[in-house]
């Protein structure tokens, strides 16, 4: 009889699977069809999800034959151990632990991305066990221990419980780890090294790499972005002052830096910026002038041999060790360092070769910017008796900085290498530094600057009146010209950092009327040519202008004024605003189709129309009332419909008619026929678009471009009529007459948010009450018809909207969550607004309200809830519409199916540990609002004399009861935020808490218990107090007074416990705490 070995099938059909294991990672990492990758990645997925995952995994590690399978297995370990549901029991994460230290050991050549994946699981692994213990043992803490053996081996969740885990780890074990690598830098520094050993080259690169990252840590938990530069304080902690007083933890890396070759230099200067970034409080006085002067040396021994920094990287890090001298010392001190009169001047030597060689490195100007603008910014306040010798030095970077932008002008021409005035943002961050430091000395800047544009200008001239003049030479000096305008601009609003005199205000006097010459000479050639580039530039000067010699607080009898008078005949404010207009006027009407000329020259003329004491000036002049009744394509090029660009280019209409609004408005007041002929040609376009909807067939491009300008306009107009008169006006002008082309418009348009995006904007703009300009009269019933028109609106879109189907990941925002995010805006903004008394549409029928709220429930329930938090705007707009409805439509919350109320409890749950604050908070309200309605239901149900419950707060309560996890799960949250994190809205966060405690008062008891007992022995007496001092004198009720009571009690309880636990090596299990 033949007998089945069974075991031989169980392996045989195991090695087939791994070998189809192997052969989909295979076809994930290296094949280049688009369908195979993609059927392998779906099978992978399933295969991380299976419940023989983890077994497979180790059989991958120990009988993969590629690199790919052990990567697949080391990556589902890593999603194995970082589960926080249902997670891996502490015996098995230790085996694991163990299995990869040892798999690490024994296999020294494997690929380098497997053995980053396999380090990455065992600090995975670390760091999520690292409060667990085993028979009263940290069994996850040892982790020097075991990368030390390596060392000697070869010498050739919640967000809470991260920082937690961060800070225990900072104080036991950071400091012992960079002592460690230091001094293994030391003895690596006093060998020699064979570099040229990939082993040996390779380790001293980790070994640096360590070191930054222990000087790189996030100390106190508020580096929420690892990609910024501007946090230049190191939060070094007060333990680690040893290693900073001695002088030779300083003097390692200068020393390293100039014996090691320059691939590794940057790192070492990186560690330098570190160290010379460390909070100035770790430090006395005294011991601050010692560290500075040892800083100070090391930084002129590079520059006295500044070979190394050729390299791009060395030079880069080499500016940013120079911006943090002045970031984190101050000029007082800097000039008190022995050598500073050397090192000023090598310092000025290099930032000017920096900036002549302005092709070389361009990122890195702005550290020398940087530090240059703030030691020119603390010339006034310095009170050492040392010279700065700022004055000598200064304007030398300033002429610098000017002349050579302008030599790279012919340069990058006759090359076509790229301009970097094409990009505005850095000329704009550059200039805001030159702003200061040209400020310093502002006389020989003011000189400097006349001479250069004296020059550049006659040469222009002499070239456009000349018949054989090369385009080249034209646009040379145009570029000369443009680099002048820009930094004329700069200076001018420089005068805002420093206290000006009236000599300088002379000085910008002659700078402005030159600028002013020049732009009459461009604008009389628009008709022929033009320049953008020195356009965009004319644009930053004036606005710059505007902001310092434009406006209420500017002094009328300032010598600009009386300069500007004599060159030019501009005798005061009124005649330069009318130079504006004009040039805004001239803009519009020459480079309408341009939109970056356009947009900015509109933000100008908004600027413009904010002031109270300039837009008054404005309204008198015959150009504004020119602009106020010629509003049409045949002035203004941009407003027509006819070109080739695209619908959303139009979004400047708005800009342009908020600021014609805001001038309407200052001489409108109740004048109904100045308002009907200002509104006549957005008459004559919503008659046109009638007239199209009217027929069946029509061209709907053009009825698209027609309508969204429409729009567009209007919803500036609405914007800026923030008074009752005038709003009344415009509303009444579009409803009812206009409203029902609004609702045609998304009925056919509702899958093109080109279209639809506009016209939702304007709705949820009209019935913002912003201002309380939306106070009809109690006899008028505009209020509820207004509402009416937004529930229509929001019901015809929403359940279009939703016919979609499914709509790709990355356009998804785009075609669908961004109508719907303005949906919960406008809903937001009509039922917050008091401009209607909801109760009526129950009472007489109108299905108004229910209609809104239930597509509001079917346009929520398409979401995933990832998305509501992925999308800024869409939280901020839902949990806003949230907080409106639990505060005054809970009814309606508790009439819900109790599926859609776990959605929105979870969706509150989960915005409760968002970043934005501003989310946080409103879920903390949300949850506030239905606590207190839960309290008052429980509280009736238990009273004899009372009239019963209504079905759906008895439902509610029903499915409460049938689900208490939810809201314990919350008051665990809350409480977890409240002790553990850095809880920035702790008022906020107290609001719930009070009233998920008393709803859950034997569970809160099972907390705190919980909690008391995971501190040591010594402590838990300390925290059971704390927890007793949190109640003391609290009443079962949520009256005011009560809740006031409880908040007060919980910032003393926050401070106690914080106290408590500052130091204690134990902490409490955030796991343990949300079980």
């Amino acid at each position: 009889m033949y007998v089945v070995d069974w075991t031989d099938f169980f392996f045989t059909d195991l090695f087939q699977s791994l070998a189809q294991l192997e052969n989909l990672c295979k076809q994930l990492y290296e094949t280049t069809d688009t369908t195979t990758r993609l059927q392998a990645e779906k099978a992978l997925v399933e295969f991380t999800n299976s419940p023989d995952c983890l077994s497979k995994c180790q059989l991958l590690l120990e009988r993969g034959s590629s690199s790919y399978s052990q990567l697949l297995a080391a990556t589902c370990l890593t999603k194995l151990v970082s589960r926080t549901n249902n997670p891996l029991p502490l015996e098995q994460r230790i085996d694991i632990r163990n299995y990869v230290l040892n798999y690490l050991a024994t296999r020294p050549k494997l690929a380098t991305f497997v053995t980053q994946a396999l380090i990455q699981l065992y600090a995975r692994i670390t760091k999520l066990g690292w409060f667990d213990c085993q028979k009263d043992d940290y069994v996850f803490r040892n982790a020097i221990t075991d990368v030390t053996r390596f060392l000697q081996a070869d010498t050739t969740h919640p967000l809470t419980k991260h920082r937690k885990i961060a800070s225990s780890f900072r104080d036991s074990s950071l400091f012992d780890i960079f002592t460690l690598s230091c001094n293994l830098l030391k003895q690596a520094s006093g060998k020699n090294l064979n570099l040229n050993d990939e082993s040996q080259h390779g380790l001293l690169m980790q070994l640096l790499k360590l070191t930054h990252n222990c000087l790189n840590f996030d100390f106190i938990g508020t580096s929420t972005d690892e990609s910024s530069d501007d946090l230049c304080t190191v939060q070094i902690p007060t333990s680690w002052r040893s290693a900073f007083l001695d002088s030779s933890t300083l003097q390692l890396f200068f020393d390293l830096y100039h014996s090691i070759p320059p691939s590794f230099s940057p790192l070492v200067l990186s560690c330098l910026v570190q160290i010379a970034s460390v909070r100035r409080s770790l430090f006395n006085n005294a011991e601050r002038a010692k560290f500075l002067s040892h800083l100070v040396d090391g930084v002129k021994r590079i520059l006295e041999n500044p070979q190394s920094l050729s390299d791009p990287n060395n030079y880069h890090e080499f500016c940013r060790l120079l911006a943090r001298l002045k970031s984190n010392y101050q000029l007082g001190e800097l000039v008190k360092v022995e050598n500073y009169p050397e090192v000023i001047r090598l310092i000025a030597n290099f930032t000017v070769t920096s900036l002549q060689h302005w092709e070389f490195a361009p990122n890195s100007v702005h550290y020398l910017l940087s530090l240059w603008q703030r030691l020119a910014a603390s010339v006034p306040y310095v009170k050492a008796t040392e010279p700065h010798m700022l004055e000598t030095y200064t304007p030398e970077v300033t002429k610098a900085y000017i002349t050579s932008r302008l030599e790279s002008v012919h340069i990058i021409l006759r090359d076509g290498l790229e301009d970097p005035l094409e990009d505005t943002g850095l000329v704009q961050q550059q200039l805001d530094q030159l702003s200061t430091i040209g400020r310093c000395e502002y006389e020989k800047t003011c000189a400097l600057l006349v001479q250069l544009f004296d020059q550049s200008a006659q040469s222009y001239q002499e070239l456009l009146q000349s018949a054989s003049a090369s385009p080249m030479d034209i646009a040379v000096q145009e570029g000369r010209l443009t680099w002048l305008v820009y930094i004329i601009g700069a200076v001018i609003g420089g005068r805002v950092s420093f206290a000006s005199t009236d000599e300088q205000d002379a000085m910008d006097g002659e700078l402005v009327c030159r600028v002013l010459q020049l732009m009459n000479l461009t604008d009389s050639r628009l008709a022929q040519a033009g320049n953008e580039k020195l356009e965009l530039a004319m644009l930053s000067f004036f606005e710059q202008f505007r902001k310092i010699y434009i406006g209420d607080q500017v002094q009328k009898s300032s010598k600009l004024y009386r300069r500007l008078s004599e060159v030019l005949g501009l005798n005061d404010e009124t005649m330069v605003l009318s130079v504006f207009i004009g040039k805004i006027i001239t803009n519009l009407k020459y480079w309408g189709r341009c939109e970056p000329i356009t947009s900015k020259t509109l933000q100008l003329l908004n600027d413009l129309s904010i002031g109270y004491s300039s837009v008054r000036k404005l309204v008198k002049l015959s150009a504004v009332q020119f602009m106020l009744n010629n509003h049409t394509s045949e002035h203004f090029s941009f407003l027509g419909i006819n070109n080739q660009s695209n619908l959303t280019d139009m979004r400047c209409r708005t800009t342009f008619y908020t600021a014609l609004g805001r001038l309407l408005m200052v001489d409108l007041g109740e004048d109904e026929d100045q308002y009907e002929q200002f509104m006549l040609p957005l008459t004559a376009a919503f008659e046109a678009v009638a007239q199209m909807f009217s027929t069946n067939s029509f061209n709907e491009q053009e009825a698209k471009r027609t309508l969204v300008g429409l729009v567009r306009d209007l919803r500036g107009i609405a914007f800026a009529f923030n008074a009752k008169t005038s709003f009344m006006m415009l509303f009444e002008w579009i409803y009812p007459s206009y409203m029902p082309i609004l609702q045609r418009a998304i009925e056919l348009w509702y899958h093109d948010p080109a279209c639809t995006t506009p016209v939702l904007k304007l709705m949820a703009e009209l019935v913002h009450n912003r201002s309380q300009r939306l106070q009809f009269d109690v006899s008028s019933p505009n209020g509820i018809l207004l509402f009416r028109e937004t529930s229509k609106m929001i019901t015809m879109y929403g359940n279009r909207i939703l016919t979609l189907g499914e709509v790709p990941k990355d356009q998804v925002y785009a075609l669908k969550l961004k109508g719907i995010s303005i949906c919960f805006s406008m809903l937001k903004a009509a039922l917050s607004g008091s401009y209607v008394n909801f109760g009526v549409f129950r009472l007489y029928g109108d299905d108004a309200l229910d209609n809104a709220l239930q597509t509001f429930i079917k346009l929520l329930l398409s979401i995933p809830h990832s998305d509501l938090l992925d999308y800024p705007k869409l939280s901020q707009s839902y949990y806003s519409l949230l907080e409106v409805l639990t505060q005054d439509h809970m009814n309606f919350i508790a009439s819900l199916e109790p599926h859609v109320i776990m959605y929105i409890l979870s969706s509150i749950s989960e915005g409760l540990t968002a970043l934005d604050t501003m989310v946080c908070t409103g879920c903390c309200s949300c949850l506030d609002h239905i606590v207190t309605y839960l309290f008052k239901q429980l509280s009736r149900s238990t009273k004899k004399r009372t009239t019963p419950l209504t079905q759906e707060s008895d439902r509610f309560l029903h499915i409460m009861q049938q689900h208490p996890e939810m809201i314990q799960q919350m008051l665990s949250t809350v409480l977890n935020i409240i002790i553990f994190e850095d809880c920035r809205n702790q008022w906020s966060m107290s609001r719930p808490l009070l009233g998920l405690i008393l709803l859950n008062e034997k569970y809160f008891s099972d907390l705190r218990n919980s909690i008391v007992n995971s501190q040591p022995p010594e402590k838990q007496q300390a925290m059971h107090l704390c927890f007793e001092n949190l109640m003391e004198g609290i009443e079962r009720n949520l009256l005011t007074k009560n809740r006031d009571r409880f908040t007060q009690n919980l910032s003393a309880f926050r401070r106690e416990v914080n106290d408590s636990m500052k130091n204690s090596t134990y902490g409490v299990n955030s796991n343990d705490m949300m079980s």
